[in-house]
């Protein structure tokens, strides 16, 4: 899930493999020079050559079952309509929700209303 200020991904690292930060530091770095340098940049990112597209941390959660992991889906497809960059799940075109539509495991009028998703996510800080 892309919104225009963070990002959310499920991965499957291998086994043994608890590399969360080298490989958001790479895809942070390989993003950034993608795009143009044209966003607002405060005088500390700019002294710390630091990008304003990119918040400093980053949150991890080890899913522990499969009731977990729909919470966290639920979450994630529904975080646009939480944040107010769309109306509906099905508005934000930048999710793996619609690729999830396709192969009916979510209907497209999905609402995702649903409590436990609330809770599921990065914690409020």
């Amino acid at each position: 899930m892309v919104l225009p200020d963070h990002i959310h991904a499920i991965w499957t690292l291998p086994a043994g493999d608890d590399q969360y930060s080298n490989r958001w530091r790479a895809i942070k770095k390989a993003f950034s020079k993608s795009i143009p340098k044209t966003e607002y940049r405060s005088a500390t990112r700019i002294k710390r050559h630091e990008r304003g597209i990119w918040q400093r941390r980053f949150w991890e959660h080890t899913i522990i079952d499969d009731t977990d992991y729909a919470a966290h889906m639920d979450y994630i497809h529904h975080n646009p309509v939480k944040h107010g960059w769309a109306v509906t799940v099905k508005d934000w075109p930048y999710s793996s929700f619609h690729r999830l539509v396709k192969m009916d495991i979510y209907p497209l009028n999905w609402a995702g209303l649903d409590l436990a998703l609330l809770e599921a996510g990065e914690p409020d800080n």
